[in-house]
């Protein structure tokens, strides 16, 4: 079921529209999150869980279909699993969701509410067979839409009641949660559900651990012939897998124990465009300037970068906002009138200035003042982690007003930076120099900002990753 939510960001940011979309387990699925609420996992090629309803860990195997229609505000997902095991057993189960979207465009953040629409599931084991009677289930999850990455956090209670040959009884209590975030360079959700099943047999507790991870990473490919006009390259290398975990409890049945899952796909190679700067060999930063011209982040026509050159608020915040793949705001069709720029410094006709326009709207960047933005004006070091903290939506996870900062130049940080810079430094994306000092208000050259934007990447492609996934699996 929560396969609803790996693609309800990008539905949620241009609006509710009529669809239908099926996805077969032989296809990667659109996003990063488990099937459905019995911690299985899939491929590309097939789905697999474990059933504890004969007392007995019973994996089953096969293939699960999706389809999701969407409509007014309300998303219906339907699964239909078609599952095996080695002794030729079988379990079937169809299962209808109904997701109710309630959009607070003033907050940027999205509620849901999800229940069971239909269902029946029919299990098999050693001539018993398990027919679910009754199902309930509700679930509601918060979705915060943040500039360069949304973050979601939802609550699930449920109730399934088996008829065991049409006869006695099986009541399986389940409760638990899901946490995940999504955005261009990866995404995970992991689902920690605790279940309690209640038979005339006596009482059983599992506990299933599932996480789906999708990430695109950048690598670099070496041109090994000599007569080439060009030395090497960066591939994007798309992955995505999951891992699962049943730990159980059945004292009626096969005691204690502890099963792991793994899935991967197929991983997806993109080459990238090559960069032939010939002002930076030897240069400290040559390969993150690389890095960012193959991704598209600098634009740049001549054979020179400049990168010890002061980089200005311009360019910094198109390439943020170029480097995390935000959405850039569209065009209103059958405009009559101009576009008017939001500064008199700007122009509506440059290629790059709906990036501008979208980063203003979205809170990421201030003018200098309410008629300039300071196109041209050197970027401070205060100015770029501001820009960074706010396109993460981390700007508010600084402590309560009156802190201080660890650094030594703490009473030069601007008090509208301050925030921004506590929180960078606490999640690694700056440090100080040799003296512990920040230098709110030095000038961030060309080489330095690229560097800074790296590690914006390196954030969005792996620290994310970690804490949504390994911190809530194995801490």
């Amino acid at each position: 079921m929560c396969n609803i939510f790996a693609s309800l960001f990008k539905k949620i940011s241009i609006g509710i529209s009529l669809s239908i979309i099926t996805i077969f387990i032989m296809s990667p699925p659109a996003g990063a999150a488990p099937p459905d609420f019995n911690g299985g996992i899939n491929n590309e090629y097939t789905y697999e869980e474990y059933i504890f309803l004969s007392g007995e860990p019973v994996k089953f195997s096969g293939q699960v279909t999706v389809t999701e229609r969407e409509r007014n505000n309300q998303i219906t997902t339907n699964y239909r699993f078609n599952l095996t095991n080695a002794a030729q057993e079988k379990l079937t189960r169809n299962v209808s969701y109904i997701t109710n979207l309630a959009e607070r465009t003033d907050k940027g953040q999205t509620t849901t509410t999800t229940s069971v629409n239909s269902y029946n599931e029919k299990t098999t084991i050693e001539g018993t067979t398990y027919t679910l009677d009754d199902y309930q289930l509700s679930q509601g999850m918060i979705i915060d839409n943040r500039p360069a990455s949304d973050y979601y956090s939802g609550n699930i209670v449920g109730r399934k009641i088996y008829k065991v040959n049409n006869q006695s009884d099986i009541t399986v209590h389940f409760s638990g949660r899901n946490v995940g975030y999504e955005n261009f360079w990866g995404g995970t959700e992991t689902q920690i559900i605790d279940y309690q099943i209640l038979s005339d047999r006596g009482e059983a507790f599992i506990t299933s651990k599932v996480s789906d991870s999708k990430s695109k990473t950048l690598k670099y490919e070496p041109h090994d012939p000599s007569l080439s006009s060009f030395t090497g390259g960066h591939a994007r290398i798309s992955q995505q897998d999951m891992i699962g975990e049943y730990t159980y409890n059945i004292p009626y049945g096969n005691g204690t124990g502890i099963i792991h899952l793994n899935q991967e796909m197929v991983p997806i190679i993109e080459r990238l465009i090559v960069p032939k700067f010939r002002d930076l060999t030897g240069h400290w930063a040559r390969d993150n300037i690389e890095r960012l011209y193959s991704l598209g982040v600098f634009d740049e026509t001549t054979q020179f970068f400049s990168p010890n050159t002061v980089m200005n608020r311009y360019q910094f915040t198109v390439g943020v906002m170029k480097a995390a793949d935000i959405r850039v705001l569209v065009e209103p069709r059958n405009q009559r009138a101009p576009r008017q720029a939001m500064f008199s410094d700007l122009d509506p006709r440059d290629p790059d200035y709906l990036y501008i326009e979208s980063a203003v709207k979205k809170g990421v960047v201030n003018g200098i003042n309410s008629s300039q933005f300071g196109r041209k004006n050197g970027l401070t070091r205060a100015q770029a982690v501001t820009i960074l903290i706010r396109a993460l939506g981390l700007e508010d996870r600084a402590p309560s007003p009156g802190y201080r900062t660890n650094y030594v130049d703490n009473a030069q940080i601007p008090y509208w930076a301050k925030d921004s810079v506590y929180v960078a430094t606490e999640i690694g994306l700056i440090y100080g120099d040799n003296q512990n000092r920040f230098n709110p208000n030095q000038p961030v050259t060309r080489a330095e900002a690229s560097a800074m934007i790296i590690r914006y990447l390196n954030f969005l492609e792996n620290d994310l990753k970690q804490n949504y996934r390994d911190d809530m699996l194995f801490f």
